[in-house]
């Protein structure tokens, strides 16, 4: 249970938050946006599973859209059902409702809740000049944390700030149409060094313009080589800060003392090595941005040094007595949900709620492949310049090559995987074509390649061949623990043994 001093405290902040959200909303004029800011605020401050916005059709008055879901709890017929009974209850009542177990509640007693997981729930109607047009829910699993009156609260509190910008609900239909992305709009981009086309490279490039737009923090979640530091960038020369310092720092590899030195400064004596005054990265960055890399690596000591920092906005250089005031912007990133580890205690939940005003998660490679010749393309051009080569272009199979292989590194494995590819192309070609891939890539191309063999074989072969193909790299993603194969492949350990004795799977020596 929380003691008074931490339930004060955590009033406090979601004070401050609130304050956030309104300044950060104030200054969007994007409905989507404004949506996905007002869900994942909502999810990332009250910790709920799911969190969801339901708007009125303004024309008929008479029926409920989810306009936006935030949350991974799995839906099915019951459990829309489930929310549909919720947001008609609370619209018929014209008042919030608190649940905190479903199941033992009269009111809904007569629901299906077989497949439903859902226990703790609060919901509040919003309003508008005494016009009730939406619900905004959040919802909670069996074994989550309970939602207390206070959440109850703050959610009413939420929906008061978010409902001005909230209500132009005719602009609902064109939300949930997929334009194509405007030319103009990649074109910009592309000057910044972000390429693509995919959806999930246009859905990021507007949350930019979005973000570009405020002056609220900013949390960049994505795995290594996804272009964060890329994405921070953008904010930044798309900001009203533009004309001032970007300073970025990469926490993943620092110790405490140097990560400190860096971010606050120290005088000359402070510790061993510090021979001069160093001014700080803070202070470097004032009136700009300052992007932290991998800020889930920071220690716990640190973290209460940027919460103070952020909150006073002042620092103090290690040994110095002297505070310099500063005007800076933050943008941290991660490649680990900060949301998860604040779950498991590694992170200081007041410096997460700091931060997270807005959550950006960048999309791997792997879900962009539609980006990866357009990407690749770029590469080959800046890479061929730099090393004074030919080439121009890659055979046809090359680029389906690239486009089916699994890219774990991303962006930056793509980029060092065509570069290497420049490298050893002879100085007199212009086309990049199989025969000139390193030996220990032309064993993986062929996987991939369409060759004569796979074309004549049979339907029943092809499935063989996709199955082994299968069996094969999953034993190799877990270093051929069979039992963790058999798990991802969700099958016995005893059948995956027959598979592999039977399509003579065995690692290689």
């Amino acid at each position: 249970m929380k003691s008074i001093q931490q339930i004060n405290s955590l009033a406090e902040t979601r004070n401050e938050a609130l304050i956030d959200l309104a300044a950060t909303l104030v200054q969007q004029n994007d409905y989507e946006q404004i949506l996905k800011i007002v869900s994942h605020y909502t999810a990332n401050m009250l910790r709920a599973d799911t969190t969801l916005v339901l708007l009125i059709n303004p024309q008929t008055r008479q029926t409920v859209k989810t306009v936006i879901r935030e949350g991974y709890i799995e839906q099915n017929r019951e459990y829309r059902n489930l929310q549909n009974q919720l947001s008609g209850w609370i619209l018929e009542n014209k008042q919030p409702i608190i649940i905190e177990n479903l199941r033992s509640d009269q009111r809904f007693k007569n629901l299906l809740l077989r497949n439903i997981k859902v226990s703790s729930i609060i919901g509040v109607p919003i309003w508008i000049e005494r016009i009730l047009f939406g619900v905004l829910l959040a919802l909670n699993e069996h074994d989550k944390n309970f939602f207390s009156s206070e959440d109850l609260k703050h959610l009413e509190k939420v929906a008061v700030i978010a409902a001005p910008y909230l209500r132009n609900a005719q602009k609902i239909s064109s939300y949930f149409e997929s334009p194509l992305p405007e030319a103009a709009l990649l074109s910009k981009y592309a000057d910044l060094g972000l390429l693509g086309k995919s959806k999930p490279f246009v859905d990021i490039l507007k949350a930019v313009e979005s973000a570009a737009r405020c002056d609220a923090s900013v949390v960049l979640e994505g795995r290594s080589g996804t272009g964060k530091e890329l994405i921070a960038r953008a904010i930044h020369k798309l900001s009203e800060r533009r004309e001032k310092p970007f300073v970025a720092i990469d926490c993943s590899a620092m110790n405490e003392e140097t990560i400190v030195s860096e971010l606050f400064g120290h005088v000359r004596g402070a510790f061993t090595g510090a021979t001069q005054d160093r001014k700080g990265l803070f202070v470097e960055a004032n009136g700009g941005t300052l992007f932290i890399d991998e800020i889930s690596n920071i220690s716990l000591n640190i973290q209460v040094m940027l919460l103070r920092a952020l909150q006073q906005r002042e620092v103090r250089p290690v040994g110095s007595d002297k505070v310099h005031t500063i005007d800076v912007r933050l943008i941290a990133a991660s490649n680990r949900s900060l949301t998860q580890i604040v779950e498991k205690r590694e992170f200081r939940e007041d410096l997460y709620y700091r931060l997270y005003v807005f959550p950006l998660k960048l999309p791997s490679l792997n879900e962009r492949k539609e980006d990866i010749p357009i990407l690749a393309n770029e590469f080959l051009k800046r890479f061929a310049a730099k090393q004074k080569k030919k080439v121009k272009s890659f055979h046809e199979e090359i680029v389906d090559f690239m486009k089916l292989r699994p890219w774990s590194g991303n962006i930056r494995e793509l980029e060092n995987f065509v570069e290497r590819l420049v490298a050893i192309a002879p100085d007199t070609i212009e086309l990049i074509a199989p025969t000139h891939l390193p030996e220990e890539l032309k064993e993986e191309f062929k996987k991939f390649s369409f060759d004569e063999a796979y074309v004549t074989a049979s339907l029943s072969e092809r499935v063989e061949a996709f199955e082994k193909d299968i069996i094969l790299k999953a034993l190799i993603r877990h270093n051929w623990k069979q039992a963790k194969a058999a798990r991802e492949l969700k099958i016995s350990h005893q059948a995956l043994r027959y598979k592999m004795d039977r399509f003579n799977i065995q690692p290689s020596k």
